[in-house]
């Protein structure tokens, strides 16, 4: 297509006028997604802290549990099958990302030994709770802050390349024809003061006839 003419220059408005919606929606789905991403960053912290104490607690208890009752003890106890977790998902701005997590536990065996062995196995189970919930967390994190970066990068590719260069092409236009309407504008005015001077148009030759 020509980018010259009227069809043109209305071409480029609508293009322009897209452009700059487009960039506004991408500035505040930018605003969402990092209000969402340092909220998961505090989820994050909050939800590792608490991962690291559970797992430094079950460390603990299973120290306490292999000088009191032995590793054997301890491999008695350990559960029939392995623990499973389940994943809830939300999402913000068309990213999904993990929300909630649940795990389902094995029931608890009860192989003997003392306390110790009794207080490091619900630590442990408690670790893994933790542990998911932590995983979760920082997964959450990484997708809606991917995202982000994306949408920083088209924001401002919209910004400082396309809309300037539709501007400049919209500017371009624009004189062209300025420039157009200013020549047909002259026309008009010399052909009307051609007109309106004496002895011009028909009248003059009406008499150039009648000299003859």
């Amino acid at each position: 297509m020509s980018d010259t003419g009227r069809a043109a220059r209305v071409r480029l408005e609508r293009r322009l006028a897209t452009a700059r919606h487009g960039a506004e929606l991408l500035d505040r789905k930018r605003r969402i997604l990092a209000d969402e991403v340092e909220r998961l960053e505090l989820q994050t912290a909050r939800s590792r802290q608490v991962w690291e104490q559970q797992a430094r607690e079950a460390a603990l208890w299973l120290r306490r549990a292999a000088a009191l009752d032995g590793s054997e003890r301890i491999e008695a106890a350990a559960a029939g099958r392995p623990a499973t977790a389940e994943i809830r998902w939300g999402g913000v701005m068309g990213v999904a990302y993990p929300e909630d997590t649940r795990c389902h536990l094995p029931p608890v065996t009860r192989p003997g030994g003392g306390s110790a062995l009794a207080l490091a196995a619900a630590a442990h189970r408690d670790a893994l709770v933790a542990a998911v919930a932590c995983a979760a967390a920082q997964r959450a994190e990484q997708l809606v802050a991917a995202e982000l970066v994306v949408t920083r990068t088209r924001q401002r590719a919209v910004e400082h390349r396309w809309v300037p260069r539709l501007e400049e092409r919209l500017g371009r236009v624009r004189r062209a024809l300025a420039e157009l309407e200013l020549e047909e504008s002259l026309r008009l005015r010399w052909a009307a003061g051609a007109a309106s001077r004496p002895g011009a148009g028909p009248a003059r030759a009406a008499g150039g006839s009648e000299g003859r």
